[in-house]
């Protein structure tokens, strides 16, 4: 059985672009990178429709989000390192280990 090939969102962004870009036919840029036709046309669909997106102020808010969650797993983790040291002093003063 032969396994699906799966592409990157940055891979099918390049494929679209070169499809967009018209310097070869749908059909030739399909054959080029072996992916159907029917489906690059999806792609290519799917990109124009969220092209707004790049330029959207939503994209900004995901990233502080992104950055804010990022900042409090650090801290948590650091957090739990710091606990987990000390565990083990007040284990091994205590004579238990």
């Amino acid at each position: 059985m032969e396994k699906r090939r799966n592409f990157t969102p940055e891979q099918k962004a390049k494929i679209v672009l070169e499809v967009l870009r018209e310097e070869k036919t749908l059909n030739e840029v399909a054959a080029m990178y072996e992916v159907h036709p029917n489906q690059l046309s999806r792609w290519k669909a799917e990109f124009l429709n969220n092209a707004g997106r790049v330029f959207s102020k939503e994209t900004d808010e995901v990233e502080k989000v992104k950055q804010s969650y990022e900042k409090e797993k650090d801290e948590l983790l650091k957090q739990i390192g710091k606990l987990s040291y000390e565990v083990s002093w007040l284990k091994k003063k205590s004579g238990l280990l």
